[in-house]
């Protein structure tokens, strides 16, 4: 068998175990919330950390190696290499591992030592470096060692078919479709890359049903360039420092950030997106990640803009992974201490917005 056919029947079986991977998946739930103080406002959650690799980058991964893999740039010998605050490079790790590939993750020191665990449970490599040099050190090591830098915030928005295909906002909208507000006022969504947010709002566009109500809400973290891109226009902004919610919020902005598909963008305290955390917990019964918080805490609000306006309808956000990779942290009251981060003002914000 020549090389050429070799690496054609490669790629035939790796997209086959992709798309395999995604026929045993069934869809994440929609969990419809009730709060006594929005009787006429709907809030549901879209629950991405029940997939396999437990988070929302379990999408963005699957894109990246399929649009890597149909490009030519991975093959059966192919180092794969990304640089990640932790979910994405767990998700990459967890497909490198199914199709056998090795895989090495640039991370920012500071990581959820559970996400390092998790990396390193599929079989893939990590490297800790400071938050400013990931980009740089991916770069690197895939350049030494002939491989393909995956460069998710670069290519996340391109790598995702935003006009349907089961992505993350057609499941959303099909989902709602039975719902009483089955077309929801707002979608709200913090940006890491910027890739599902350019997703949702793509797809609110294209859907002709929906552009006329439905607009896109994205919420930053602090220690993130995006509002403030948003809000001035200058690209080139930039921070010395790493957003303590992880998996939003970047230095940066970065490519897949498309900044004209967001009718609104909200800044939101790490204080009000840990307490939203905190609080959620004691409404589904289970831990949820900051940047679940972050989107939590603008739905929120966002619904009490509703209610005063007199007006009923539904919010929807995403619950974008689980809390027991933070126990370390967000849910410990030393590491909150330590950070400075008093979650109480914030708490209660939240029981008055919702009593």
């Amino acid at each position: 068998m020549s090389g050429l056919c070799a690496q054609r029947n490669w790629v035939c079986e790796a997209v086959r175990r992709l798309n395999a991977d995604f026929n045993r998946s069934s869809d994440t739930h929609l969990i419809r919330v009730d709060l006594p103080g929005f009787p006429g406002q709907q809030l549901y959650l879209k629950d991405e950390s029940i997939h396999p690799s437990g988070s929302l980058k379990h999408r963005l991964a699957r894109s990246l190696y399929l649009y890597g893999i149909c490009n030519g740039a991975i093959g059966p010998d192919t180092v794969v290499v990304e640089s990640s605050s932790g979910s994405t490079a767990v998700s990459e790790a967890y497909f490198a591992k199914l199709l056998g590939l090795r895989f090495i993750a640039v991370v920012p020191e500071g990581t959820a030592q559970k996400k390092i665990d998790q990396i390193n449970f599929y079989g893939a490599e990590t490297r800790s470096v400071p938050a400013s040099q990931i980009y740089a050190e991916a770069e690197r090591i895939a350049r030494e060692t002939g491989g393909h830098y995956m460069d998710q915030f670069t290519f996340a928005e391109r790598a995702t078919d935003w006009r349907g295909n089961n992505n993350i906002a057609e499941s959303l909208f099909a989902q709602l479709a039975l719902e009483e507000h089955s077309i929801p006022d707002w979608v709200v969504m913090s940006a890491g890359t910027g890739g599902t947010s350019a997703t949702i709002g793509r797809f609110i566009r294209y859907r002709g049903d929906l552009s006329g109500k439905t607009q896109l809400c994205v919420a930053d973290p602090e220690n993130s360039v995006f509002y403030d891109y948003y809000n001035s226009g200058d690209r080139d902004v930039r921070l010395q420092t790493r957003s303590r919610i992880e998996g939003i919020g970047r230095p940066r902005v970065e490519a897949s950030f498309q900044p004209r598909v967001i009718d609104r963008m909200v800044q939101v305290p790490d204080a009000a997106s840990l307490a939203t955390v905190h609080w959620l917990e004691t409404v589904l019964g289970r831990k949820c990640g900051g940047s679940t918080g972050t989107n939590v805490w603008a739905a929120l609000h966002l619904m009490a803009e509703m209610r005063e306006a007199g007006r009923e309808g539904s919010v929807a956000t995403l619950i974008c992974d689980g809390g027991e990779r933070y126990l370390d942290t967000y849910y410990n009251s030393d590491w909150l201490a330590a950070q400075g981060l008093d979650l109480s003002p914030h708490l209660e914000t939240i029981k008055e917005l919702t009593a």
